[in-house]
């Protein structure tokens, strides 16, 4: 692919220590900043709004959530003091703790979260889920949250302390009113640092300061739970496009953490002795192929299933990990490989045949629709996706057209809903961590929510009649037999491919310590010896 062969020349190059200087970066204080080079652009600000990861982890450090999950993901109050149950299960008084307050001054109330929790759950399918069984998101006091729900919901706590995407971050009242399908225009949370929204360029840099009235809890930190000690003054975040200039500005000093780094430069990367490589996320990441559901020609099952059964898993693997073996499985399932219902279900139905892929395609009745694949040029562990389906799309003989762009410009396109002609799209490319759709609750590209759910808009009432099913289950044996019967009907439903799980790589100073290497890009905890 000529992107691979761009990165590996790329790597080539990179052997010394300055970035260009249109990447030279000022040096205020530099013991008390925190430079960091994201993964992608930050465009969109809002974190109840996408799952874009960027966007979680600017979240991360200006928001606070009322639970979080430790390094066995295992969930711990956060905001909150703790919670109890009355009503036979029917009611949850969540309790917040002592010296919350908003970066504006003003305390964190109950009413504040309510309606936080109101918004989060109008869009974002683990609380769409839980709405269904909620009477009303209300207060019993200015420190307690009175949740009421139909029926006991054991999984409710669980489900706000998530990680991965679409996290229920806590905001003011007045802006968590703001409509869940409309981005805020106000950043103001409760967390360990606060957005400096004069100095955020997009597309170029985005800037933190420390929360000075933040109150950590006093347990250790652990994941996205205890106690989140800012320790720098300053983090700003560099956006780099080019990875060859970001692995030479982390040689050189300029920046201190790499966040996600191109697969053709790890080993350069290794084998700096000032350096350390880590996991981005060490759950792994898994590939997805995402189609257009109300858009031809991606609207009819039989095309979709033609272009699942020509994809070969190992192009796609080798394509984002520079072909390392170490950092890549296949895996034919819709549910992530290693979680409790992750089983194999498709093998049979993707056997990477190009041959018959394109007799499928014929059968289907395809007929010449333009398809039209969004693919961002400046994201190293997604482009290459697109790169990999042109060839794939070019080879079943269909009329198709690669768009490549910046990320932001990708994740604002996928919600055109309209044809290709009026800017529109048919195929867009993702991955999602294995903790964050680890499950049919939150596996957010296998539910069928039509315009409710994520982008490609894959409606299936069944698929969301057995997820409910999964919910409610009394066992983990009678939730795997849903399981199974969820995927096994996805599997000829076809909401995405999946394209096999990998891991990527970040890499940090060594005189950087408590990195907490989880599942985002986490700002407390670490510090500079």
């Amino acid at each position: 692919m000529q992107r691979r062969t761009f990165l590996r020349h790329a790597a080539a190059s990179v052997g010394v220590a300055a970035a260009p200087g249109r990447f030279a970066i000022a040096q205020p204080v530099r013991g008390k900043t925190l430079r960091v080079v994201p993964h992608a652009n930050l465009t969109l600000l809002d974190p109840h709004f996408t799952t874009a990861l960027v966007t979680t982890n600017h979240g991360w450090a200006i928001y606070d959530t009322l639970f979080g999950v430790d390094a066995k993901q295992q969930t711990r109050p956060q905001m909150a003091a703790g919670y109890v149950t009355e009503d036979d299960g029917r009611t949850c008084l969540i309790t917040l703790r002592d010296g919350l307050k908003f970066h504006n001054g003003e305390p964190v109330l109950a009413r504040d979260c309510a309606q936080s929790l109101i918004r989060w759950s109008a869009r974002e399918a683990l609380g769409q889920s839980a709405a269904k069984f909620i009477d009303s998101w209300g207060v019993k006091d200015d420190k307690t949250i009175r949740i009421a729900l139909k029926r006991p919901l054991p999984a409710l706590i669980p489900l706000m302390a998530r990680v991965g995407a679409t996290i229920p971050f806590i905001m003011p009242e007045h802006i968590a009113r703001t409509d869940p399908f409309k981005q805020v225009t106000e950043t103001i949370g409760s967390g360990p640092y606060k957005f400096v929204k004069d100095e955020f360029v997009a597309g170029s840099r985005a800037v933190y300061t420390r929360n000075a009235d933040y109150v950590p809890r006093q347990e250790a930190a652990e994941w996205t739970s205890g106690g989140k000690v800012a320790h720098f003054d300053r983090i700003e975040w560099h956006v780099i496009p080019d990875v060859a200039t970001a692995a030479a500005a982390l040689q050189s000093g300029e920046v201190d953490w790499y966040e996600q780094v191109s697969a053709d430069l790890v080993p350069l990367l290794r084998a700096n002795a000032n350096l350390r490589i880590g996991l981005a996320n060490v759950s792994g990441y898994n590939g997805i192929l995402r189609f257009n559901h109300i858009q031809p020609p991606f609207n009819n099952a039989a095309i979709r299933r033609a272009v699942m059964m020509a994809v070969d898993q190992s192009d796609y693997m080798a394509a984002v990990t520079a072909a390392d073996p170490t950092a890549f499985k296949t895996c034919k399932a819709l549910l992530p490989c290693g979680t409790p219902d992750g089983r194999e279900l498709g093998a049979a139905l993707m056997p990477g045949d190009l041959a018959r892929g394109r007799s499928a395609l014929q059968a289907a009745g395809y007929n010449n629709e333009k398809v039209v694949i969004i693919s961002p040029s400046d994201f190293p562990t997604i482009g290459p996706f697109g790169d990999v389906t042109y060839d794939l799309l070019k080879k079943l003989g269909m009329n198709v057209e690669l768009v490549q762009t910046d990320w932001g410009t990708v994740t604002q396109r996928r919600n055109n809903r309209e044809s290709v002609d009026k800017g529109g799209w048919s195929i867009v490319h993702t991955w999602g961590s294995t903790s964050a759709i680890g499950n049919p609750i939150s596996q957010f590209f296998l539910r069928g929510m039509g315009n409710a759910g994520w982008a490609g808009w894959f409606k299936d009432d069944l698929v969301e009649q057995l997820t409910e099913e999964w919910l409610l289950a009394a066992s983990d044996q009678e939730r795997g037999v849903i399981a199974d019967r969820l995927q096994t009907h996805a599997f000829q439903a076809i909401p995405f491919v999946p394209l096999g799980q990998f891991q990527i790589r970040n890499a940090y100073h060594k005189s950087l310590q408590g990195m907490i290497e989880a599942t985002g890009v986490y700002p407390w905890e670490i510090r500079r010896i």
